[in-house]
């Protein structure tokens, strides 16, 4: 079972950076897209700091799981500051070192607040990013070089497709902010 438990963490950890990673490829879509997850998760810290709370939203008590909420909320600050400086044209960027290490955080976060399968809802525009990378590889290899998509992650699908970089980044921002409501919506459901 630890063995298990230890996979898991690893698997949780590593794709969620990954995924990050992978969509950080449009000016502003990674970081825009962090802060709703960021959000979402500070707000689930918040509240399972709550005995109260945390009961009433059928959730796992996690008493000083506020200080979690403080530091997405810290990180969110930051998201936003250098979302200023990200968007289209960017005058500054991620890169590999910043949306590896932010996927891990996020990671983190959920692990410590028990909230993995939150974390594929919530961040399904990062699950789906990924997913478009990996059915790509697949597709290309088995099915004798034909591809799924024009070009994967998905983001640079719709690119290829014609749409300008601010529309692809603005619509998945949509989707994202749709994703953490449903999120939200679903915490009193999630056991």
């Amino acid at each position: 079972m630890i063995i298990f438990s230890f996979l898991w963490l690893v698997f949780v950890i590593t794709g969620s950076s990954n995924a990050v990673n992978l969509t950080d490829g449009l000016d502003g879509l990674a970081s825009g897209c962090l802060i709703l997850v960021a959000f979402v998760f500070a707000l689930v810290a918040f509240l399972s700091n709550n005995s109260e709370m945390a009961r009433y939203l059928n959730i796992l008590y996690i008493e000083n799981s506020g200080e979690i909420a403080i530091y997405l909320s810290a990180m969110i600050g930051a998201l936003i500051g250098f979302l200023w400086y990200n968007g289209y044209p960017a005058q500054v960027f991620m890169g590999d070192t910043g949306s590896l290490a932010l996927g891990g955080i996020i990671a983190v976060a959920a692990i410590l607040l028990r909230k993995e399968m939150l974390l594929s809802i919530v961040g399904g525009i990062f699950v789906v990013e990924a997913l478009s990378v990996i059915l790509q590889v697949g597709s290309y290899r088995l099915r004798n070089r034909r591809r799924i998509f024009l070009c994967a992650p998905l983001h640079h699908h719709f690119e290829y497709r014609g749409w300008p970089e601010t529309k692809v980044v603005l619509r998945f921002w949509i989707v994202g902010l749709l994703l953490a409501m449903i999120g939200l919506i679903s915490l009193k459901l999630q056991s």
